[in-house]
């Protein structure tokens, strides 16, 4: 049984206590939160044993093998460093840190401690996706011409003001780093390594510090263009969440609100699992999809039996920093 401690009781922490769960061999046996109301809630709600506010009290508990660290980006790495120096595997959301110097400092630790960094990155475990890296992986592409990503969502000014951190570069970033960090983290297991980026980023309406839309031009190792478009404008409601695939011999495009859906895919060659496009879209209520149920569960694999760690189920430091150099690099070239 592998007993996990989570800290920030906050608006994502649901999906994890939820996919906690929802497994048979792990279970959250204690809550911290800076917000008093929040840790005793969480603990009613999904009957764990033990709740604070004093994240050191949490960590101290040596029956806790796994943290999840659920808190304001800007804060993952502390937290995580926290929790590796008390010889606790690290699960953390995206993205692992705000800056790459930091994401440094937490994949170090974790290594000296002798600990296993897992970072949230659960639609690559969407079926749509995986059929689409198998895709990649076999080749039916042929020469990747142009990979792009459209993110079109809205969040009100309301949305900002509902924590004073959001929207801040220092615990935060904008819609780059938070909002679309998972879309530019597709973008950058498909297209590969990164040659050069070019980039403009604006806040055009809302009252916060980092922007609010923005767009990407990307450069592949592999000759490959790719761009990113992002905005946090759109009216009045979440149009569009993409990522089409342009290759030699294939064309896909998915879609859906968290990267569920196949829209187009035609290729060359005909394999057997083409039949299954349809019966790979998904359904959920949010952009944050099904895959922390899946990813909890790979993790939890991992853990277990103590073996290799695997981008294509659950990604670890190394696949995080990847995503983290590109986000950081579309920050220092606009």
């Amino acid at each position: 049984m592998i007993n996990i401690g989570l800290i920030g009781c906050g608006r994502i922490s649901k999906n994890h206590f939820e996919a906690i769960a929802q497994q048979t061999d792990a279970r959250c046996i204690a809550c911290c939160d800076i917000i008093e109301d929040r840790a005793r809630v969480s603990a009613q709600q999904y009957q764990i044993p033990f709740w604070t506010t004093k994240y050191h009290d949490m960590l101290q508990d040596p029956n806790i093998n796994l943290v999840s660290i659920c808190t304001p980006s800007g804060m993952h790495h502390e937290h995580g460093i926290l929790a590796a120096q008390n010889k606790k595997h690290v699960l953390i959301e995206k993205p692992m840190a705000c800056r790459l110097s930091d994401a440094d400092n937490l994949i170090r630790t974790c290594k000296e401690s002798g600990v296993k960094l897992f970072v949230v990155l659960q639609n690559r475990l969407n079926p749509a996706i995986q059929l689409v890296k198998r895709a990649l992986d076999e080749g039916r592409f042929g020469k990747v011409y142009m990979i792009t990503s459209n993110v079109f969502w809205t969040r009100p000014q309301e949305y900002y003001d509902m924590a004073s951190w959001r929207g801040t570069w220092a615990l935060d970033g904008g819609a780059f780093m938070n909002q679309a960090s998972h879309y530019v983290d597709m973008v950058r297991w498909f297209g590969g390594p990164v040659d050069s980026v070019k980039a403009f980023t604006a806040t055009l309406a809302r009252n916060i510090e980092a922007e609010d839309t923005g767009s990407a031009i990307i450069k592949f190792m592999n000759g490959a263009i790719g761009s990113i478009n992002v905005t946090m404008l759109t009216y009045p409601q979440n149009m569009e969440g993409s990522i089409t695939i342009i290759g030699e011999t294939g064309t896909v495009r998915i879609g859906g609100i968290a990267m569920n859906k196949i829209e187009y895919w035609s290729f060359a060659d005909v394999k057997d699992y083409d039949l299954n496009i349809k019966e790979a879209a998904t359904n959920p209520d949010s952009v944050y999809g099904f895959g922390h149920r899946g990813f909890y569960q790979e993790v939890i694999k991992a853990l277990v039996q103590d073996g290799p760690l695997s981008d294509a189920k659950y990604t670890d430091g190394k696949a995080g920093r990847n995503s983290l150099e590109l986000l950081e690099a579309i920050y220092h070239y606009k």
